[in-house]
């Protein structure tokens, strides 16, 4: 069961951001090609960094964690990391914006109300 720890966590973070997409609208899933352009860029430059650490000896991945699957000389997790980790992050972003948008509208209509409550 260990070797699924690191998978296991980036279900984790999935299943615990997911909702921010049909709960507050947070619209990335609905939006592939906006979600890739975000994520796909730093997530190549980062797996780049990887794959030169690896090769030079940096840094090693032990399979305690891990499943076993390698693409090149990287786990699989670690490239689903630096997906997954940046969708979570842009799910939770979107959200974020959304609540701030509807406290402030909520705040400017109850300010509307007490100034009208004023000039009655």
């Amino acid at each position: 069961m260990r070797h699924l720890t690191y998978l296991l966590i980036l279900l984790g973070c999935v299943v615990l951001t997911l909702p921010l997409e049909f709960v507050i609208g947070a619209r990335v899933w609905r939006r592939p090609r906006l979600a890739a352009l975000a994520i796909v860029p730093p997530a190549l430059v980062f797996i780049v960094w990887d794959l030169i650490g690896v090769a030079r000896g940096w840094w090693t991945y032990g399979g305690r964690y891990l499943i076993g699957v390698r693409l090149g000389s990287l786990p699989l997790e670690e490239v689903l990391f630096f997906l997954v980790v940046p969708l979570c992050a842009l799910l939770t972003f979107e959200a974020v914006g959304i609540c701030g948008r509807l406290l402030r509208d909520r705040g400017a209509r109850s300010a509307d109300r007490v100034g009208a409550g004023r000039d009655a």
